[in-house]
């Protein structure tokens, strides 16, 4: 794609141009730099979300290749321009901005829709619609389970969201792993297995996963989900741990064979170790997305290096998070077998994408285990650091001795905290401010002038990136706190909790109504309206190339 010169150090790139490559399926990220709240309010579908103050952080990872097209938007904010120098200062030579923004979308007769991982919801709906994926509503499911029926009830969400609210009895198996552990958790035939997750989208993926994988019990998902559940005023289970064991022998080949036939219908290709050695050898040319799709103590266990963890399930859902560029490649692995990797490349196959899965990988040396440090670059300029307790002396909350709690007051600091709104809504060292840095202006403006800053966030790494426009705006010295908050916390430090002294709004998080146990009866029913009118969107936009097996 070649942008139009708008201005010797500004580029511009047409909307329709945009819908042109994603019609004709060559590579493009089309980023969106806000928040992820005013995001979530109306974006075009294959639209990533990277808001402006975590490009450094997430860039390189999200878009491996510096040359791919990248086109930025913003609504009208001025936050585009920035992203743009900030992609370019990052190493990335194709960048535009899309011309009139979001509004230049619309005008353009572009279709925006709203809420989050919008391609994975909309595929499902497109899914549900073709291949008529059989469902129970939550009275039925209900009844079932009061009647004490021949029934297992299989959730399909990550395991930490299973065990914020689940259906009474069910057992946490994440989207992925369907095919691999239904058979032992439903020996029997003739058992009936239902599969949900908090909406629709799980529910009726997994569901159809194991109607495509030829699984022989009757499976139906569970309509609608525990959104669906709590509409119909059940009451769910929270805190619940069941997880099934392993998966052996007969059991683990069958579904093998099973996974691999899905993957050969949704035209899935495979790699050898000379496939990727050309994929690398391309990395200039094209963009190649290499994914370990296990669960993360699996990885952490043992994982080849350079390939990056997203279980399969969660792949999925969040195709617009992981891989940012569309039309790119997307190679799977496994562990001792490619089930997994199988099921999730035929999703992504019937998603358009080009999705392969590494055959022969259980030669290859997995030699790194836990976690790789974030792929980024050294923040710019000296960095000054403080410890946990020097902060602690600073603000008052604690004695010359470091012996409990000081009676004197505190030196003129402010702590900054950039971490997400939530965690600092949970728990944050006493006197910080919440603040966004793609809004740093404006945050710094509503905190009571310092003479010293200090910046945090969980674990110190995004703050870092913003010490120096503090220091530049501020005047003042800025030091970063070692180790972040969680080094406050392993200090026994004091906390704080709430939503006191907020410099930037909570934007960076837009609330799922699919998310907790509160959210209005009223958020919940519009959500799932929204879903059903999916379809028709799709109809309108027609870049999405969905097929099914």
């Amino acid at each position: 794609m070649t942008a139009q010169l708008l201005a010797p150090y500004r580029a511009v790139t047409a909307p329709g141009t945009v819908l042109q490559a994603l019609r004709a399926r060559t590579e493009i990220a089309l980023l969106d730099v806000r928040e992820e709240a005013p995001f979530a309010l109306g974006h075009p579908l294959f639209a990533a979300n990277l808001p402006l103050g975590r490009i450094e952080v997430e860039a390189w990872a999200r878009i491996p290749r510096r040359s791919a097209p990248i086109v930025v938007y913003d609504d009208g904010e001025g936050l585009a321009v920035q992203a743009v120098q900030a992609l370019r200062r990052l190493g990335y030579t194709e960048v535009s901005e899309l011309a009139g923004g979001l509004q230049g979308w619309r005008d353009a007769g572009g279709e925006v829709f709203i809420d989050v991982n919008v391609p994975s919801k909309a595929f499902g709906e497109w899914l549900e619609a073709r291949r008529h994926t059989p469902s129970l509503s939550a009275l039925e499911v209900k009844a079932l389970l009061d009647a004490r029926s021949d029934v297992v009830v299989l959730d399909a969400r990550r395991f930490d969201e299973y065990q914020t609210m689940n259906i009474p009895g069910s057992t946490s198996v994440p989207g992925a792993e369907l095919v691999l552990r239904a058979r032992s958790l439903a020996p029997d035939a003739a058992t009936r297995i239902i599969v949900n997750c908090a909406g629709r989208t799980r529910s009726i993926i997994g569901t159809q996963s194991l109607v495509n994988a030829g699984i022989p019990n009757p499976v139906a998902a569970l309509r609608n989900g525990t959104i669906g559940w709590l509409l119909a005023e059940q009451a769910l289970e929270h805190g619940a741990g069941r997880r099934p064991g392993p998966v052996e022998g007969a059991a683990r080949a069958d579904a093998a064979i099973r996974a691999r036939a899905v993957a050969d219908r949704a035209g899935v290709r495979r790699a050898k170790a000379a496939d990727l050695q050309r994929f690398a050898a391309e990395a200039g040319q094209r963009t190649t997305y290499r994914i370990d799709v296990r669960s993360p103590e699996e990885y952490a266990q043992g994982h080849v290096p350079g390939w990056h963890n997203v279980p399969g399930g969660q792949l999925v859902q969040e195709t617009d998070h992981t891989a940012p560029v569309r039309g790119a490649r997307i190679v799977l692995v496994d562990g001792e077998d490619a089930t997994q990797a199988d099921m999730t490349a035929s999703w992504l196959a019937q998603m358009g994408w080009e999705a392969w899965v590494w055959d022969d990988a259980a030669d290859a040396a997995r030699t790194e285990t836990g976690s790789p440090p974030p792929l980024a670059p050294e923040p710019a300029g000296p960095l000054n650091g403080v410890s946990p307790r020097q902060l602690a002396r600073w603000l008052g909350l604690v004695d010359e001795e470091n012996v409990g709690v000081a009676a004197g007051g505190a030196a003129n600091v402010a702590v900054l905290d950039f971490t997400a709104s939530a965690r600092y809504v949970q728990r944050h060292i006493p006197g910080a401010w919440f603040a966004l840095r793609s809004a740093l202006p404006a945050a710094l403006a509503a905190i009571p002038r310092a003479g010293r800053y200090v910046l945090t966030c969980g674990t110190g790494f995004l703050a870092r990136y913003a010490a120096q426009d503090v220091a530049r705006w501020t005047g003042a010295p800025v030091s970063v706190l070692e180790g972040g908050t969680q080094a406050w916390i392993d200090a026994g430090l004091p906390l704080d909790q709430g939503e006191a002294r907020l410099a930037s709004p909570r934007t960076d998080r837009y609330r799922r109504p699919y998310e907790g146990t509160d959210a209005p009866r009223e958020a919940m029913q519009a959500y799932l309206d929204w879903e059903f009118g999916l379809i028709a969107q799709l109809d309108r936009d027609g870049t999405h190339a969905f097929t099914a097996v």
